[in-house]
């Protein structure tokens, strides 16, 4: 039985669903080996014993093919549009403990053994879902970068974010001030 002081609450949160989201629709995309899915999963707090099949590289790439829309929105509407379709094909909201391994968590796939595929679809869609509702604002975007097409999350303060990464940022300024030279 975990306790409550156990370290699961934060490890299983909103955030750290929606951060493997984008890390899991960026590392999809360019059909990886299931060792290289199931290394994202595990620095996401997923079991260290998962067992990643290539049938589930292709499963979740397929889901993330489908979530992909929610980031490429133009606006709110469309990205709610797109989540509320998805939304439409899974299962009934359900909390688990994975057996008592886990804190109480929320859950839309089928059932604690659904295939990875369907449970990634499920999990991302609730957790953008969540996000959207809480924020009021794009779960977050593509990137900007020339020749990138990584997603990220937008769930900080401050300036509207336009890259995935620093490295990203950096690169288009150095572009923009030698172009400009």
């Amino acid at each position: 039985m975990v306790s409550a002081n156990a370290d699961y609450p934060q490890r299983l949160s909103w955030r750290t669903t929606a951060r493997r989201t984008a890390a899991l629709i960026n590392v999809l995309s360019d059909r990886p080996e299931p060792v290289a899915v199931r290394q994202v999963l595990r620095e996401h707090g997923e079991d260290d014993d998962l067992v990643v099949t290539r049938a589930d590289v292709d499963a979740m790439s397929s889901a993330a093919r489908r979530l992909r829309p929610i980031f490429a929105a133009d606006d709110l509407e469309q990205a709610a549009s797109v989540l509320n379709r998805l939304l439409a094909g899974t299962a009934h909201l359900r909390l688990t403990s994975h057996q008592g391994r886990t804190a109480w968590h929320p859950h839309l796939d089928g059932d604690d053994d659904a295939p990875l595929g369907d449970w990634f679809l499920a999990s991302s869609c609730f957790t953008l879902a969540v996000l959207i509702w809480d924020r009021q604002q794009l779960p977050g975007g593509v990137c900007a970068a020339h020749g990138c097409d990584h997603v990220y999350l937008a769930i900080g303060n401050g300036h509207p974010q336009r890259y995935c990464s620093r490295r990203c940022a950096t690169r288009e300024r150095v572009a923009a001030y030698r172009g400009r030279s």
